[in-house]
């Protein structure tokens, strides 16, 4: 059941459904992909299986909930609980791990973001606290009303750029940033708790996600780093697998994205294009230029890939899994947009 719930949680995440449109490939058929390391795997959350998911005070009155793929935080007030996301993998079960510490009810939810992983399960928690109030940035309070997906209720309390939201006993600083998503992104800051959540910025002890947690601009996620470290905190919620962040997981996600970007850079600006596309022209001909110019940005990644897995397979997991994206991600902004 465990194996069946972090499979499911892993088709939401990419987006796939359990109607396959390739075949399963066999076990031996697979990468070799370097193990976990060891230092990493000691850090992670235990999700109980029979439960499906996990419940974990991280500072007093702040809660961490996680089914081992996804995560969600919140906060009791005094005055009722201010839940932070709702991801549709363990929506369900969010209630339940409420109350599991607390009988105050839910009653604000705050949108880090747009996108349907992390909040699509809001329409079960309106389901049961009707009186929930819906709290978001404006940016993503118009893509919501654009989409009208039920599943994502439009917020009820909207904001620009930053808002203070103050509840019993708890102060909850709202920040927008841009780092993944269009429209924007959350900084939740508990300001005395030394505690920060900022979705799909990075993942604790691993390298990020593909095309960069999927950036929707590299200059702006180049940044994101150090507007991270200007906050105090020593927990950060960065939204995925069972590992919870602190700076020095910032720190060294922030050097390993600069690596990639000024290796990808300096590569790129050494090498000798017209030579490279000389040479792919005598095999596919001058007037097949996507085959030509293609060659060339794969010579590139290449050997970006190689120097970047030579100085960090090491040093953070998935790297041999995510660097070829990572250099393609840059390499775009390398060369078109520096």
């Amino acid at each position: 059941m465990k194996s069946f719930n972090l499979l499911a949680s892993l088709a939401l995440a990419l987006g796939l459904s359990f109607t396959a449109a390739i075949p399963a490939p066999g076990a031996d058929k697979l990468p070799n992909y370097v193990p976990v390391l060891p230092e990493v795997r000691a850090r992670a959350l235990a999700v109980d299986p029979q439960k499906g998911y996990l419940v974990k005070q991280v500072k007093p009155g702040v809660f961490v909930i996680t089914e081992g793929i996804y995560q969600s935080a919140f906060v009791t007030t005094g005055k009722g609980v201010i839940l932070f996301d709702a991801p549709p993998s363990f929506a369900a079960h969010i209630i339940k791990a409420v109350a599991e510490v607390t009988s105050e009810p839910i009653v604000q939810l705050v949108y880090s973001h747009v996108h349907v992983d992390h909040i699509g399960g809001a329409d079960l928690i309106l389901k049961q606290f009707p009186k929930l109030q819906i709290v978001a940035e404006e940016g993503t309070a118009a893509i919501l009303r654009e989409k009208r997906d039920p599943h994502r209720p439009l917020p009820t309390r909207t904001f620009k750029d930053h808002q203070t939201l103050k509840l019993g006993s708890m102060t909850v600083d709202l920040k927008r940033g841009h780092w993944h998503s269009p429209e924007g992104d959350l900084f939740i800051y508990l300001p005395g708790k030394k505690f920060l959540m900022a979705i799909d910025t990075l993942a604790a002890g691993s390298v990020p996600f593909m095309g960069f947690d999927l950036t929707m601009n590299m200059h702006d996620y180049l940044k994101v780093f150090d507007q991270l470290l200007a906050y105090d905190f020593d927990v950060l919620v960065p939204g995925h697998l069972t590992y919870l962040a602190d700076r020095q997981d910032v720190q060294v996600t922030k050097d390993y994205v600069t690596d990639v970007y000024k290796t990808v850079k300096r590569i790129h600006d050494g090498t000798d294009q017209m030579a490279v596309m000389s040479q792919a022209a005598q095999k596919y001909s001058w007037d097949n230029k996507f085959a030509i110019f293609r060659t060339l940005l794969d010579g590139v990644v290449d050997q970006c890939v190689r120097e970047i897995q030579g100085r960090w397979i090491d040093k953070l997991v998935g790297v041999d899994v995510f660097v070829a994206s990572h250099c393609s991600t840059a390499l775009v902004y390398a060369r078109w947009d520096d």
